[in-house]
């Protein structure tokens, strides 16, 4: 890793080449499965700043030079990884809602858990559901009412499209 740090992102290379080569290194290896994650907001927090220290390393900002995170992220025109993977999170939502009502996957995201139900001791506590009602709720929506509204594919996409990059 030293190497690499040396030889490419402490380099002469333009930021646009760093930043091409960082979204086709580093952010697929981020990125992976998130569309099934369910974090919680500490986990959301340390993974933006990661995405934060990575582009400030791209720049070349010094960890005591005061720069504001926001005119980082303006100046490299990056979404925050939270907002990539809340669009991943309601893409995948949008393709199980798509299937037919008898596929398993349907199924099982519209299935309620019995009131007795309880989650067993070490499990997680947050659901990929709960995450995924949350990211409804900053849209205005229900879970219902999305349903409903993953039939309309354009207007779906605009609201995907408008989610990652209002962040």
């Amino acid at each position: 890793m030293q190497s690499l740090e040396n030889q490419i992102w402490r380099s002469r290379l333009t930021i646009s080449t760093k930043l091409k080569l960082y979204n086709t290194w580093n952010l697929p290896i981020f990125l992976y499965g998130s569309d099934c994650w369910a974090i919680s907001k500490t986990d959301a927090c340390k993974i933006d700043a990661l995405d934060q220290w990575c582009l400030r390393m791209l720049l070349g900002i010094k960890w005591y030079q005061f720069v504001r995170n926001d005119d980082v992220r303006r100046l490299m025109k990056q979404p925050k990884l939270t907002a990539i993977i809340q669009s991943r999170w309601l893409t995948l939502f949008w393709h199980i809602m798509r299937m037919d009502n008898n596929a398993d996957a349907t199924r099982i995201l519209l299935a309620s858990p019995p009131t007795d139900w309880r989650r067993q001791s070490g499990r997680p506590r947050i659901m990929w559901l709960s995450t995924i009602q949350q990211d409804l709720k900053q849209h205005h929506l229900t879970l219902p009412e999305a349903a409903a509204l993953v039939q309309n594919r354009p207007l779906w996409r605009m609201m995907l499209t408008y989610g990652a990059t209002q962040s």
